[in-house]
């Protein structure tokens, strides 16, 4: 039923949904060649005041978004993500306008940070469950304000946890990065292919 011809290093076996409307969480899914779907939905996420640490507030988020799409697609699997930043004890999301992302930005620059992900994977009719959290290190360069406020100006930070896009314009400010690339945009594709080679949600597609 899923069989077709290669688009990329892999193919998928059970119908698969991205439950995200992050454009890069699809694209770097997409890459890989695999069919699947996207379905966002409206549950509330968890935030800062839920007092969850970072690596349960952003699994928590993820299942929350996969269970809320299963509802309807019982036989498929879904793929829930979340991303939050993390420092000094605080919990970065999005950023609601140009003054709390130069709060961020300003509490960043020039120093670690930490970028969790946390990817739930979930079908209720074959029984499947699968998480996992990533942690990567993030060194931001120094940067006076206006830079600040004329990449704030360009619009990018505002759907971005921390304020900053590291696959984006944003590029320009990070000087140093520790575990995985992709986990810092929001979706740790190493850990991911794991999970659904694991669940033999996908296959390789090789061509002969």
């Amino acid at each position: 039923m899923h069989e077709r011809k290669c688009q990329g290093p892999f193919q998928a076996l059970i119908p698969i949904i991205l439950a995200s409307g992050s454009p890069r969480r699809k694209e770097l899914l997409k890459g890989l060649g695999i069919d699947f779907e996207v379905i966002v939905t409206d549950e509330m996420e968890l935030g800062e005041e839920s007092g969850l640490l970072p690596r349960d507030l952003v699994i928590e988020n993820a299942k929350l978004k996969a269970r809320a799409v299963s509802k309807n697609r019982r036989s498929s699997l879904i793929i829930g993500a979340d991303t939050c930043v993390y420092i000094d004890g605080k919990i970065l999301g999005k950023p609601k306008d140009k003054k709390e992302a130069f709060f961020m930005l300003n509490l960043l620059s020039k120093r670690w940070h930490t970028v969790f992900t946390g990817v739930h994977c979930y079908c209720h009719e074959r029984g499947i469950e699968k998480e996992i959290v990533v942690e990567t290190k993030v060194f931001l360069d120094s940067f006076d304000d206006e830079i600040s406020k004329a990449y704030i100006d360009t619009g990018e930070p505002f759907d971005k946890a921390g304020g900053y896009a590291v696959q984006a314009v944003g590029g320009f400010m990070i000087r140093k990065i520790e575990g995985s690339y992709t986990n810092v945009i929001g979706f740790p594709m190493s850990e991911v292919i794991d999970i659904l080679l694991d669940i033999n949600a996908i296959k390789p597609c090789a061509k002969n």
